[in-house]
């Protein structure tokens, strides 16, 4: 259960989740979204039942009546929730039919859990009476002050099949004007999560000394407007905000360095799917340290992790990596092999099933 397909982290991981689990004959598997919006609709295409149940208000009680009737109809081993708002719908479902509940609210590692915050509170009414706690980092396990001995990490994976048959560079070139030797992204939602005003700022500040590099910002939000005004017009052509894209990975083709930096007063970062894009593309990263990130980038091994809001550390890696493009080359190369080797698509969907196994009456039958 999930509350929506929206285009974002989450959604990926149980899609590319669900793929797999269509192909395992030994599981049934059904899918209740709490909402019709749905960017990754291909789902739309795999052999499983999909439930749309759209609410009345945020927090409509005939939700619960809705998922006991799937539920009593379906007779799951498992009820897997995918969000913080999910987990409290179906807890009465679960503990009323006797059915074994996944908690995956934890997708985020704050900083400091604000005490009475919903997340908070939501965490504190759920973990009691969930059987497993599943999160994308070890840091939100621990943020979120998990019990240890019900909690599990399973970071996200990276399908390479999405790194096949990428558009030319010269054509993404063209379709942004893009005519600088040397390309920075940042791939983000224009969120108060994301923290673009540093990104921006380290823009204006290379490109008052160089003219040889464009600064891409890919992604939609409600911040995007206000950090379009910090963008003067003499930078308009080297400073891209381009907004919402599909062809995520041509684009993060072209960059020389992928970005990524977080306002960590007001979010703490998971598993980014961006770095991880990043990465599997063989580029140098440059994040925020802290949370889920400091569990993909190895400092100076991967790429490089720099203090929260702080333009002239990202400036000078920036200028450091271009300068010097065979650290950045061997850095490129590492991250790869890292996700190769640690966050690969077919490693995250073994671990999930391992755990739907161990929960399920599956084991037993799979063990005679």
């Amino acid at each position: 259960i999930i509350d929506s397909l929206r285009l974002g982290g989450k959604e990926r991981r149980l899609v590319e989740l669900l793929k797999d689990l269509e192909t395992k004959k030994y599981i049934r598997c059904q899918l209740v979204v709490l909402s019709d919006d749905a960017f990754y609709n291909y789902v739309d295409m795999l052999d499983i039942k999909i439930h749309h149940l759209i609410r009345k208000c945020d927090k409509d009680p005939y939700i619960f009546i809705k998922l006991y009737k799937i539920c009593k109809d379906f007779q799951p081993d498992i009820i897997h929730s995918w969000e913080a708002m999910c987990s409290i719908y179906v807890l009465p479902v679960a503990k009323l039919l006797g059915i074994k509940l996944i908690n995956g609210m934890i997708t985020s590692a704050p900083t400091k859990l604000k005490l009475f915050g919903k997340s908070w509170i939501r965490s504190k009414l759920t973990f009691p009476f969930s059987d497993l706690i599943i999160s994308n980092s070890y840091a939100g396990l621990k943020s979120y002050n998990a019990p240890k001995h019900k909690s599990y990490c399973i970071h996200n994976g990276f399908d390479f099949s999405r790194t096949r048959n990428l558009e030319d560079q010269d054509i993404i070139r063209k379709s942004f004007k893009i005519d600088s030797a040397h390309v920075v992204g940042m791939v983000a939602s224009f969120s108060p999560r994301k923290d673009y005003e540093t990104y921006i700022l380290s823009a204006i500040q290379i490109l008052q000394k160089r003219n040889d590099l464009t600064f891409l910002a890919v992604g939609d939000g409600s911040t995007l407007e206000k950090y379009k005004g910090m963008v003067k017009p003499k930078f308009k052509k080297k400073i891209k905000l381009i907004g919402k894209q599909n062809n995520i990975e041509s684009i993060v083709n072209i960059f020389d360095i992928g970005v990524l930096l977080t306002d960590q007063d007001i979010h703490g970062e998971g598993i980014a799917n961006s770095i991880l894009e990043y990465m599997a593309l063989g580029k140098p990263v440059i994040a925020t340290s802290g949370g889920g990130t400091s569990e993909i980038v190895i400092h100076d091994k991967t790429g490089y992790l720099i203090e929260p809001k702080n333009t002239e550390a990202l400036s000078k890696k920036i200028e450091f990596l271009l300068n010097n493009k065979g650290k950045a080359k061997l850095l490129g190369k590492a991250g790869k092999e890292r996700v190769i080797r640690e966050f690969s698509i077919k490693k995250m969907r073994n671990r999930f099933i391992k755990k739907y196994i161990e929960l399920s009456s599956l084991r037993p039958r799979l063990e005679l």
